[in-house]
């Protein structure tokens, strides 16, 4: 009887992995300066110099709408591929790998952590190809503590992804989502007050960003 290989192919060589030309979008020159100044005068910003972080985001080519604040923990890999509407809030340590475009709508609140991730890998082929497809998260969607939101992904408007979620494929827009994956589990229903009671007779306790953009709970 004839034997039987068991022995495993080669699954990747990292030796073969060149990036595509025209991959980043910009000269390696200005890439290397963006994350220079990026971990030098946008890091180092204090707190409330959102200004200063909005005009160091534009000089590199990020289309920014009125009232952006943007912490200076956040990573932006290449501002050239990023665009942000009115009111958008972008969190201490969250990550905008923008290999492809991240498009933010107006009123778009990133809590601490969240990863928008637009690049990947062809894991199928010896030498591990990258490419990346863009995330667009739409108006007044709420993204909450270390949600990770994966490529090609859209999250659509008014939305609440829940903490810790993982984000793989595209979700409606009105609803409350969470799990990993992250799936819609029910509306999001608005009130007047938030203290008021919900339907089911208990009050729930509603997160926010406050305008400082700190994570409150009231």
């Amino acid at each position: 009887m004839p034997m039987v290989s068991t022995e495993l192919p080669r699954f990747q060589d990292l030796s073969l992995f060149q990036v595509p030309p025209e991959f980043r979008g910009r000269s390696p020159w200005a890439v290397q300066l963006w994350w220079l100044v990026q971990d030098t005068l946008f890091r180092w910003s204090p707190q409330v110099c959102f200004g200063w972080r909005r005009f160091l985001l534009r000089v590199f080519g990020a289309q920014l709408g009125h009232n952006v604040k943007i912490r200076s923990t956040a990573r932006v890999t290449y501002p050239w591929r990023l665009a942000a509407g009115d009111n958008v809030w972008v969190g201490d340590d969250c990550v905008l790998y923008n290999l492809a475009h991240i498009t933010l709508g107006s009123n778009v609140a990133l809590a601490h952590g969240v990863y928008l991730c637009t690049g990947l890998h062809d894991f199928t082929r010896l030498d591990f190809p990258m490419f990346a497809k863009p995330i667009v998260i739409e108006d007044e969607v709420w993204l909450t503590n270390d949600v990770f939101v994966a490529p090609g992904v859209t999250v659509g408007r008014g939305s609440v992804v829940g903490a810790r979620s993982t984000v793989f494929n595209s979700l409606p827009g009105g609803m409350i989502c969470f799990g990993t994956p992250a799936a819609a589990k029910k509306l999001r229903i608005m009130v007047s007050d938030s203290r008021e009671s919900r339907g089911d007779g208990e009050t729930e306790t509603v997160l926010a960003i406050q305008s400082d953009g700190e994570l409150a709970s009231h």
